[in-house]
């Protein structure tokens, strides 16, 4: 049996994001949402990038997850050639501690939206549910995960403070 279509791809600028938007990955999964991942760098791949946003749609794709540190030009660049919903991810960055990378994605031009998370692992993770939650408005397979997913965080929670 082939694998299910991807639904959400999840792009990075350098195989040296991948430890971070790993965690992306690896929340889809959990949540049992198919998805791609590929490095395409807004700088050194800029022909790639635009084959990948330009064609994301008719590929089948719903949601892109879009990783970047330093300058952080993927997620607006992507987001700028592709109606999609696009989720920016600051990559920590050795420079100025992902606050350039933040910024970056963060401050898009009116009219080209990225939705920006947390820099680095949170923002990994976050993009990877709230890629689910959209999947899930039109899947009841991944809304289901999803609702056991956050039964099984608040039930992690204890009441009352041992010790």
């Amino acid at each position: 049996m082939s694998d299910p279509k991807p639904v959400v791809g999840v792009i990075m600028g350098s195989q040296s994001d991948w430890p971070v938007m790993k965690l992306a990955c690896e929340m889809l999964e959990q949540l049992g949402v198919a998805h791609e991942a590929r490095i395409v760098s807004a700088h050194r791949t800029p022909d790639r990038l635009t084959d990948y946003a330009k064609t994301a749609k008719s590929r089948g794709l719903k949601v892109i997850i879009a990783g970047a540190g330093g300058a952080a030009h993927l997620p607006g660049m992507t987001a700028a050639m592709t109606p999609l919903p696009v989720l920016g991810v600051p990559v920590q960055s050795r420079a100025l501690n992902g606050q350039d990378s933040l910024l970056s994605i963060v401050q898009m031009p009116k009219g080209v939206p990225v939705g920006t998370l947390a820099i680095g692992e949170a923002g990994a993770v976050n993009a990877g549910i709230m890629a689910a939650s959209i999947i899930a408005l039109n899947d009841p397979s991944v809304a289901d995960k999803l609702d056991a997913f956050r039964f099984s965080q608040t039930s992690s929670v204890a009441e009352v403070p041992e010790g």
